[in-house]
């Protein structure tokens, strides 16, 4: 991290806001970002990254357009890779428990809002403590997206719960969206980013979309021919996970063609990724092989997620990069990118974006427990790795260019002198961070 003291940014930042002062900065020059973070959705589900199983020819043509990151690492579960990309800091430092952002932590979007940029959150939340009603007394506060510096929201799961999908459950702007029958969760939203960028076509703005797709239950979509009999419409199958993920595509697709109306396409940075491995239940076709989702476990497949990213313009065609990003990275690139500089775990790659300088990092580190601090030990994890190899703080080292499902730990009498250095070096940087 950065030596400048976060809890100091944080409050200057509370400073201004509260004497107006840093209310109307001037007009940022930077481009708008969109940030899409699917909910469950594991590399192997885009043909991009040899995924077989389903279509998705919007990503694909947005990752041969733009940019493909083929190692992004995110956290095993849903709140914990939430914290890290929206605070760019490590779970150990401010995950309390599941569903829950701590008022006192500094977002992107706090961070883009003070440079001026129109603000905005979309999709799923269920960040106010809504599964701990009696641990958060303010888990009902429906002005805590605006806290967190998203001036606008059209959200799931803020203070009431219910359905994501089929009659959804969704809070607009402090209001409840109207439902009925015939109306889908994700056409909200997307309606939502439509016409929002219809609005904010003429100024700067951030909007992160974190969706509800495709987190369970697995449904039919309104593209699914079961859809037309509204007594279908709760039925659940892992059969609709491919209907699912081209309802993904789909809406991405309406995002790109509304950038694209606007004349905002080139001066749109479009950011797309997943928050942690697809779940168990749900095996996948590639051209490496089968792979079983893996949500909620530390391994490849709980923790690779795609990562595309399009910029027209500015960033080359068919352009890809085989390092590590982890999600702690995208805070301080989003930072970059509205010319601010905020202490983070993270390393910006906003350097390959426009081709500059950029120090590749050699490993990627993560802790995880998935109930925060109600979580047992047995459940707890924290390992850094390379590409290739991967450390685990109990002590097990594995080759995951062999064993990505970690299924044989090295022998450590036994390690090769290559294998011995590289060893070191993980407990190295292991030995940096509380056990």
């Amino acid at each position: 991290m950065s030596n400048i003291p976060r809890t100091l940014v944080l409050c200057i930042l509370s400073l201004c806001l509260l004497a107006g002062a840093c209310t109307s900065p001037p007009k940022p020059e930077g481009p708008n970002v969109i940030l899409i973070m699917v909910d469950d959705f594991g590399y192997e589900c885009v043909g991009a990254f040899g995924g077989l199983s389903y279509e998705t020819p919007v990503l694909d043509q947005l990752a041969a357009d733009g940019y493909l990151f083929s190692n992004c690492i995110s956290q095993p579960l849903c709140t914990p890779s939430r914290l890290k990309i929206m605070t760019g800091l490590y779970n150990y430092r401010n995950y309390d428990f599941s569903g829950h952002l701590r008022t006192d932590q500094i977002t992107f979007g706090n961070i883009l809002q003070e440079a001026g940029y129109e603000t905005c959150i979309v999709g799923k939340w269920q960040l106010n403590g809504i599964q701990n009603k009696e641990r958060f007394p303010d888990w009902n506060d429906p002005k805590r997206p605006q806290h967190f510096g998203f001036e606008e929201y059209c959200l799931y799961r803020l203070t009431v719960g219910g359905s994501r999908f089929a009659t959804p459950s969704i809070t607009r702007n402090g209001e409840q969206v109207p439902t009925n029958d015939d109306l889908y969760g994700p056409d909200v939203f997307a309606d939502f980013i439509v016409d929002y960028i219809q609005r904010k076509k003429d100024q700067p703005f951030f909007l992160y979309y974190p969706m509800v797709l495709t987190h369970p239950p697995f449904g039919p979509t309104p593209h699914s021919e079961e859809w037309a009999d509204p007594a279908n419409r709760f039925q659940e199958d892992t059969a609709y996970f491919k209907d699912m993920v081209a309802y993904v595509d789909h809406n991405v697709g309406r995002i790109v063609t509304a950038l694209r109306e606007h004349g905002l396409e080139e001066h749109t940075i479009l950011i797309f990724t997943g928050d942690n491995g697809t779940p168990q239940e749900i095996i996948s076709l590639t051209d490496h092989g089968t792979i079983r989702g893996g949500k909620g476990k530390p391994t490849d497949a709980g923790t690779h997620v795609p990562l595309i990213i399009s910029w027209p313009g500015t960033i080359k065609a068919g352009s890809s990069y085989d390092g590590l990003i982890e999600f702690s990275d995208f805070f301080p690139t989003l930072a970059e990118i509205a010319g601010q500089e905020v202490p983070s775990d993270g390393r910006s790659f906003y350097p390959l974006l426009i081709d500059s300088t950029y120090i590749p990092r050699e490993t990627t580190f993560m802790h995880f427990i998935p109930k925060g601090k109600e979580g047992p030990d047995n459940y707890r994890h924290q390992f850094v790795r390379t590409k290739e190899y991967k450390l685990y703080r109990k002590g097990t080292f594995y080759h995951l260019a062999v064993d990505t499902l970690e299924q044989f730990p090295l022998p450590l009498d036994s390690l090769t002198e290559a294998q011995a250095e590289i060893l070191r070096t993980l407990q190295v940087e292991l030995n940096r961070h509380p056990g």
